[in-house]
């Protein structure tokens, strides 16, 4: 044996030959995620005067099968923030796995810390500052997390809060945000309701998940890429409301008949 402190447990080369390390080598380059495989769509939310409504669908696309019939796209974090995620899944259940860690720590944190110090908890502002930068961490490495986020809650002074970040950490915040077809879908008839923050005042909560219904609705009529299942929720100061099992009702596919090509439809 080669007794060198450098060399301790393996055979001496003059002996045996040299040591061949390929085996744990990688045959190729490492490689990273090039593109999303198993995708979830569209997330949608809109503010209203005492907070945010987010919604999103239960279903997850293998390409273009409709895979995964059951999986819930909105998160809460420490009972101050819902986070949506569209995009890849496997990254959702990667960022869901740390901020499930985060979530701990913040926990432990504060219950560290004394009445008269208190430790400042992470509010939706704050997350979504968190996330933005993780993702921008995560784009400069070249492996970026392949997913566009919403974040939802209320800021420092109490106010409704809505924001989103995309996999290169761009971020921007409106009255009313979606991911994926939403953008061009649900945007349009979201905007008619609060084209502005001045207009958020004017909204109750039952309005704001009527327009939130309706826009998962058209969402099921026109993307192939939906489910008629989607999970709904609602943060205000009192706490968050999450349903993950609704279903779209009042369907009507009557306007099918006027599209050309449909059916049997001659032109």
């Amino acid at each position: 044996m080669d007794h060198r402190p450098q060399a301790w447990g393996r055979p001496r080369d003059d002996v045996y030959g040299a040591y061949d390390a390929s085996y744990m080598q990688p045959n190729g380059p490492n490689q990273h995620t090039q593109e999303p495989i198993v995708t979830g769509t569209s997330v949608v939310a809109m503010k209203f005067k005492d907070g945010v409504v987010m919604a999103a669908d239960n279903l997850a696309s293998y390409g273009s099968l409709a895979r995964f019939t059951d999986v819930k796209r909105i998160r809460t974090f420490a009972d101050t923030s819902l986070i949506g995620f569209g995009g890849d899944v496997s990254d959702m259940q990667y960022l869901d796995r740390h901020l499930t860690e985060l979530s701990i720590d913040e926990e432990y944190q504060s219950s560290a810390t004394s009445a008269l110090t208190p430790y400042p908890s992470l509010n939706a502002r704050s997350l979504h500052k968190y996330l933005s930068k993780l993702l921008y961490h995560r784009r400069s490495k070249f492996d970026p997390l392949w997913n566009h986020l919403l974040v939802a809650g209320l800021d420092d002074e109490g106010k409704p809060f809505l924001a989103a970040t995309d996999l290169l950490g761009t971020t921007f915040t409106s009255p009313s945000l979606a991911t994926g077809f939403g953008s061009m879908l649900a945007q349009p008839i979201m905007r008619k309701f609060v084209p502005d923050e001045e207009s958020v005042a004017g909204i109750t909560r039952e309005q704001a998940v009527a327009v939130v219904r309706e826009c998962m609705k058209v969402l099921y009529y026109r993307d192939a890429r939906s489910l008629d299942s989607y999970s709904l929720a609602v943060i205000t100061k009192d706490g968050i409301d999450l349903r993950e099992d609704e279903k779209l009702e009042q369907q009507s596919w009557a306007f099918a008949d006027r599209i050309k090509g449909y059916g049997t439809q001659t032109v």
